[in-house]
Parts: C-alpha cells; sequence; structure tokens
C-alpha cells in the first residue's frame, strides 16, 4: 500500500502514523510546502503548559504534519506573560527533539506590541529597524539559525512598503529567513505592496494569512481571494473553526463558559449560524466524523486555500486534525454547506 493510502486509512482508525508522508501543498512560490493543515502555537502558553505542548507537538509530527504557525506576541495577553512564550516553548521542544528542525517548517510573525505600549522607539510595527531587531529575538527563542517563513502580522500605515521589503531583502540575502509572507492585508493593501515590490525589485510576500472560516467568509472571499488565485500566493488561514464554533459544542448562550475562548463565541449564535451548525451536523454523520472535522475539510476544499490553521490543547484534537485531512467531501456536500453559510 502506497504510504499516502496507508496514511489515510491510520487516520481514519485514529492509529498514528508515525513515519508516514501526508500529502503536500506548495505554500505560493515560496518554495516550501505544507501538509493540508497547520499548526497554529497560540496556545502554548496559553490554555496548555510547556509538556503538554510538547505532547501537541509530537502527536502533530508522528500524525504526519509539518507546519507550525506562532508570532513573536503570543502569549502577552496572558497576565504575566510578556510575548514570546510559544515561540520559547517550541524552541525548547526543538532542542530536545535532536533531528526534529528538519522535519518542521516553522513561520512566525512580527509586527505585534512587544513590551511596553509606550517604549521608544516603539516595540511595534513594520519598520526596517524593529524587523531587524525582532527578527533576532524570535531566531533567539526558536533556537534556529533560519526562519521558514516570516509574516508581517498586521498592516502598518506608519511604515512604507519599501521600507519593510527592503528590510526583508536584507535577512532572506543573510539567510535569516527562506520565504516571507503577510496577515491581515486586504486587497487593496496587498496588491500594492506587490505593486511597490514588482516597482523596486524587491521580494513580494508570497504567502498571506487572513482569517477565514465557514462563517466568517466575506472578509477573504471576492477581491482578495481572487489576488491570491491570479499572484500565485499560498493562503493559510486562521480562525479555521471561528473560536470553536464550528466544533459544534457552542449552541446556546449557556454553552459559552465551556472554555477561556467561550466569550469569542457568543456573535457566532445567530440564526444563519445555526443553519451550518445543522449542516455540518448532517454531513459529519454521513462520514461518522465530528463537525470540527468537517469544518477543516470545507476549508481544505476550498481552490484559493493552501491550508487552516488550527490550534489543539490535546494529542485527541491532533488525531482529528489528521482524519478532517483524510476526508473528501462531495460536491454535494460542498454545495450544501456553501449554501447554509451564504453570507446574507
Amino acid at each position: 500500500m502506497a504510504d499516502e493510502q496507508r496514511w489515510q486509512a491510520a487516520a481514519c482508525t485514529g492509529a498514528r502514523t508515525k513515519d508516514m508522508k501526508m500529502q503536500q501543498r506548495k505554500l505560493g512560490s515560496s518554495g516550501l510546502t505544507t501538509a493540508p493543515l497547520v499548526l497554529g502555537g497560540n496556545v502554548f502558553g496559553w490554555t496548555i503548559d510547556a509538556p503538554t505542548s510538547f505532547d501537541v507537538l509530537d502527536a502533530f509530527v508522528d500524525h504526519g504534519f509539518n507546519a507550525i504557525d506562532t508570532a513573536d506576541v503570543y502569549s502577552a495577553w496572558v497576565p504575566g506573560n510578556k510575548g514570546g512564550e510559544s515561540e520559547t516553548i517550541i524552541g525548547k521542544w526543538l532542542k530536545a527533539r535532536p533531528g526534529m528542525r528538519e522535519k518542521v517548517t516553522l513561520f512566525t510573525k512580527v509586527g505585534s506590541q512587544m513590551g511596553p505600549a509606550d517604549a521608544v522607539p516603539p516595540h511595534k510595527g513594520l519598520s526596517a529597524r524593529w524587523i531587524t531587531t525582532a527578527v533576532e529575538d524570535s531566531l533567539k527563542r526558536l533556537g534556529i539559525e533560519t526562519i521558514d517563513l516570516y509574516f508581517s502580522h498586521w498592516p502598518d500605515p506608519d511604515t512604507p512598503y519599501e521600507e519593510t521589503l527592503r528590510a526583508y531583502e536584507g535577512l532572506l540575502q543573510a539567510g535569516k529567513v527562506r520565504a516571507i509572507g503577510a496577515s491581515n492585508l486586504d486587497a487593496d493593501q496587498l496588491g500594492e505592496s506587490l505593486r511597490v515590490a514588482k516597482a523596486h525589485g524587491l521580494p513580494s510576500y508570497q504567502v498571506l494569512q487572513p482569517g477565514y472560516n465557514l462563517y466568517d467568509r466575506t472578509p477573504f472571499e471576492g477581491a482578495l481571494a481572487d489576488l491570491c488565485q491570479s499572484e500565485g500566493i499560498g493562503v493559510v488561514v486562521y480562525y479555521a473553526l471561528a473560536s470553536g464554533f464550528l466544533s459544534g459544542k457552542y449552541r446556546s448562550e449557556a454553552d459559552l463558559d465551556k472554555s477561556k475562548r467561550g466569550g469569542g463565541v457568543k456573535k457566532y449564535l445567530t440564526p444563519r449560524g445555526l443553519r451550518i451548525l445543522d449542516a455540518l451536523d448532517a454531513v459529519a454523520s454521513a462520514h461518522g466524523a465530528s463537525s470540527a472535522e468537517i469544518a477543516l475539510a470545507w476549508l481544505m476544499a476550498q481552490p484559493a486555500v493552501t491550508a487552516p490553521i488550527a490550534s489543539a490543547t490535546s494529542t485527541a484534537q491532533i488525531a482529528s486534525f489528521a482524519r478532517a485531512a483524510a476526508l473528501t467531501l462531495t460536491a454535494d456536500q460542498l454545495a450544501a454547506l456553501g449554501d447554509a453559510s451564504r453570507p446574507e
């Protein structure tokens, strides 16, 4: 049996898939590839501690996945944290696992507020000064020599694209990063960055990281998705499960206390949101799968999406990700989900 067939069979039965190869997808023109799902590192040092994070990371690689997404700011919002906790945990995990660096593709980001908000000069943004400082901090925390994919986390209206891209050019030439991407840009912003890169002979963003899921479709679909496809830009999407809403465990306001992230789910408890859950239930029943697995499989089937990003707090959730990656939804099922989630 071929590796891919063995992996799909193992994923569907919940067996571990260590040393099996999973389908790889190209991340735009970056030269990098990813399995159909990227692990979100925002929970490391937030909702799970270092030992549990190690278990999750081990399981992720054992199931055949390879790409891990984090950011310098994760998880500065937690009382007592200052940012860098997620990168530090990943770095310690890599150090404790000789040979693991060659098996994984690491994404991290720059641009969010690091340290005191009144710091002078500011510890945020996409200026050349801050990028060249922040990349060294991320490399140190991760314990690596090169970041595979370095993202601009947020638009920076105070810094010209030319300055930002020229700073990235220096990092690429120095071997500190392999490729660059951007998160949270709209179509106009991404288009302008591409124009500036071409006009000045600078590297351009090769991967975009927008928010996108079965409920939140409007910001990405349309002009932004079309631009990514026409320019060959890879797309890895966050909020893949709408803060957990698409898992189906939040169906009323009484359910919002089920996790620390429940507060961000209330906005999805609408008639449209409940229609989406009903459609997910129907497709999940047909596959013997969970609603979350179907929601992830729907994203993996979207032509403009390279891979969704999803975080996990247990190894059981990693096994669920593997089952999602092994699913093939029918045209009728994709249509039913699309109809139920059509923006109003």
